[in-house]
């Protein structure tokens, strides 16, 4: 039982470094750069797409506990951290689709765990 909890953690911990990672790759779009080997070869990006790799490998552990018809209801929780993450570092207002599409999120997780 323990390692089923342990494997619901790594798997909502894998969305949240992936979230982590989407925001450092937007941080790093919107910047200016030199050239286009700056562009692609900053620390943003390296370090996304390295947590990116991570969410995978945290996955293949995660997966080993977790039932798999819970899975699309961890995902789906992304949009909350994109959202979350998005405002408090890229300084970005929600818009009314992110937050329609996070109650529509919530909503379905709801509905989901009755």
């Amino acid at each position: 039982m323990e390692w089923m909890n342990i494997s619901y953690v790594l798997a909502f911990l894998a969305v949240f470094v992936a979230s982590v990672s989407q925001i450092l790759l937007k941080q790093s779009a919107q910047m200016e750069h030199k050239n286009i080997i700056y562009k692609f070869l900053n620390w943003r990006v390296i370090l996304g797409y390295a947590l990116l790799f991570g969410t995978t490998i945290i996955n293949v552990f995660a997966y080993r506990g977790v039932e798999l018809k819970v899975t699309p209801m961890i995902e789906s929780t992304g949009i909350i951290w994109v959202t979350i993450l998005a405002v408090w570092f890229l300084k970005e207002r929600p818009s009314k689709r992110a937050l329609l599409s996070i109650a529509v999120t919530v909503i379905g997780i709801i509905v989901f765990s009755i």
